[in-house]
Parts: C-alpha cells; structure tokens; sequence
C-alpha cells in the first residue's frame, strides 16, 4: 500500500487528495492542514466580511467528508522539517511520519512591504478566516479605510468594505488599477464606474509609511501626501512559501522548481499550487492550482497523464454589478501584436482582442459574459482569425458560427 503525505490543505493540496483516492482507492492519504478547518475557498472571504456568507457557506466539504472518503485530514498540524533520504517529514509536534509520495502544496503568504508602522494594530491582509474576522472586528469600530494594492482582491475586499458602511480608498503603486489584467484604456473605464459607486482612489502612489504612534492612523505615500484611515489592509500579492522545501535542500528560485510531472529536485516530492514555480512562473491562481493538482495526483499515482504545459491566464472579477474576465496575453504589447478595441460606455461594456501571427492570445472583456467562453475556445484552439480580426468585435458577426465552424 502506497503512502501519499500532502502537506497544505487549500485548493491544490485537497484536490490532489480528492483525486488520489479516485486513482488509488487501497492507497492511504493523509492530508496536513495548518489551519484549524478544512479547505474553504479564499475567493470568497470578501462576501463573508460583508455578511452575506456564513463560514460554513465557505468550506468545499464538511469534515466529515474527508473521513468518508478515507482521507486522513489532520488540521492544525505545522510541519517543521522534512528529511528526503530517510523519506519522513517532522510535524512541529509529534513522531516522524514516512512517506512513499509527498506533494508540497505549502501554498503562499500575502506580502507586506518593509516600511514603517506596518505592523501596527489596524494593519491587516485577507488571507484566512481569521484575518477576514478580525478585519470585521475593525471595521465595527472605525469609518475609514485604506486598501494598499489595485488588483483583482484589493478591489473586491475594498467592495466589502464599502458595504460595511467604510470611506474607502484604494492606493495603487502602477499607473492604473489592475495593471495585470487590464489595459489603460480599460482600467480608466472601470475606475469611472467604481468612482460613481462611493470608491476613492490614488493610483500611481507608493506607500512609504503607516503612520501612527500606537495604532495605525494612516499611510504616506513616497511624495509625502498622508492619507488618513484607522484600518489598512495591503493586497499587494503573494510571497511562495517555499522555506519547507528550501530547509530540506529542494531546488527553488522564487517558488520550488518542478518539471511537467510537478516532481521537484528530491526523489518522490512534488509541488503543486502556489509554491510551485514552473517554467520560471508561479501562478497564485485556483484554476493553474487545480489544473496542477491534477496532473501531479496522476504523476504521484503511478497513473498515465498528459504533462503540465501551464496554464491559460483567466482572472475573473464580479462586484458592484460589473463583470470583468481577462485572458492570457491581455495587456502585452509590441509591434507584432494586432489589437481591437471597443468602448460602449452607453451599454457599459469594454471589449479587446490581442492577435498575434493571426491566433487571439489575449482578450478583456468587461460586462460581456456570453462572448467569453467563445474567445477563451479560440485562445486555447489557435484558430487562424487572419481574415476576420476585424469582425471579431463587431456584434453582428456570427462569433459563436465561427468557433463552431460554421
């Protein structure tokens, strides 16, 4: 009987799971959470700040799910070390535990930049339960708030805030929001609409410092400006948690090397979801988690599978009554790219394609749901569009007879 230890109970570790039992139903999987509840989906957490989620709204099974499904779930378990030769890894408390296959899905941490005052009370990230209830707490007692970071979860935690009643502003070091996602043109537009709903925002600003002697009073920014709020949360990306990995002598760079299986440098170690690095990238993304958990439950089972070769960029974004999608290459630029645009501020929708050698490999589309799986089909087929680039956005062309090849 095959012994597969996972250590990290999110999405990539509780799917490798998940599917390990599928693949190898006499083989024994045993699952190390550090948090004291099993896998809830993080996206979500900014609906429970606003109240309109329960906890157990959040979490994907209950626990006793686990145990039917002959998943050895152990939460609040910490790892301290892991001795590849000997194929054992060291809980913080308790004996060794060996293994056959281990699967590092240790995932990540929110980053806090090294400034001044920032780890004052008042200072948080949104990363775990417990932060999003402590982030409730505060916000009780105060009105203002600062949110440190323009992306996809800096704009929907500063939605939640909005909703608790806060006066919020958004601070954005890149000259526009969601500068991973979005273009100028298209960033500009969405800050006008978030603008007319009551969000406030700086971009183009770098926090320097978080003021305040004994508590957090406010940021300052870089040109000296001081903007006052009594609750700062920084959503300004992810550090891998790679030290597990690094400790026990496993190759990483900015996440822990893995080949198209998701084996690490170490014999029978894998790594899968956020600190995993492959092909010089680390995702920080649940689709590129799941995707990977897949392939490395098939790889660590001894099953046949078609090798990672990554994952289509797709970042979604559903507040204030707007939807926005981006795909793949959505805000590359050069001289080989073709782009098409088109603004309708009347109906609320801002629409591009990116083409290049005649393939779409990038695409925004904000408040045009039905047109995104259709672009995302011709992303992922290469379908030559050489003759039709600029019918692609024109809504009388048949986009769905297209794809279909009609």
């Amino acid at each position: 009987m095959t012994r597969y230890v996972i250590v990290g109970g999110g999405v990539a570790g509780t799917t490798a799971a998940q599917n390990l039992r599928r693949l190898d139903p006499s083989g024994e999987v045993i699952l190390l959470g550090e948090e004291p509840a099993p896998y809830y989906y993080r996206p979500k957490l900014w609906e429970y700040l606003t109240g309109a989620l329960e906890p157990a709204a959040l979490y994907y099974r209950p626990a006793k799910w686990y145990a039917s499904q002959k998943i050895d779930l152990r939460i609040n378990t910490t790892v301290s070390g892991i001795q590849p030769a000997a194929h054992t890894l060291t809980p913080t408390a308790g004996e060794a535990l060996s293994y056959d296959r281990l699967l590092l899905a240790t995932g990540s941490r929110c980053f806090i930049p090294g400034i001044p005052g920032a780890n004052l009370p008042g200072v948080f990230v949104l990363r775990t339960l417990q932060d999003a209830a402590a982030i409730r707490m505060q916000a009780s007692r105060c009105r203002r708030a600062i949110v440190v970071g323009g992306g996809l979860l800096g704009l929907e935690t500063a939605h939640a805030l909005c909703v608790l009643n806060l006066d919020v502003k958004v601070v954005e070091i890149a000259p526009h929001l969601l500068p991973r996602q979005l273009d100028r043109e298209g960033a500009e537009f969405l800050q006008t609409r978030l603008e007319s709903l009551g969000l406030t925002f700086i971009t183009g600003a770098h926090t320097a410092a978080v003021t305040g002697e004994f508590a957090a009073t406010g940021i300052r920014l870089e040109d000296g400006r001081e903007v006052p709020g009594e609750l700062i949360l920084f959503s300004a990306g992810i550090v891998p948690r790679v030290e597990l990995a690094r400790d026990a002598g496993i190759e990483v760079k900015k996440g822990i090397l893995v080949d198209p299986s998701k084996q690490t440098s170490a014999a029978d170690i894998f790594a899968a979801g956020d600190a995993a690095e492959f092909e010089g990238r680390v995702y920080g993304l649940i689709l590129p988690a799941i995707e990977q958990a897949r392939v490395v439950s098939h790889a660590m089972a001894g099953a046949e599978h078609a090798p990672y070769t990554g994952t289509l960029l797709s970042a979604t974004l559903n507040v204030l009554g707007m939807d926005l999608t981006s795909l793949g290459e959505a805000t590359a630029e050069d001289a080989a790219l073709t782009v098409r645009r088109e603004l309708d501020i009347k109906a609320g929708t801002y629409r591009k394609i990116v083409v290049r050698d005649g393939v779409v490999v990038g695409a925004i589309l904000l408040n045009d749901t039905e047109s995104v799986p259709l672009i995302k089909q011709l992303i992922t087929s290469k379908r030559d569009v050489s003759q039709v680039v600029d019918q692609l956005l024109d809504e009388t062309f048949d986009l769905k007879g297209f794809v279909a090849g009609k």
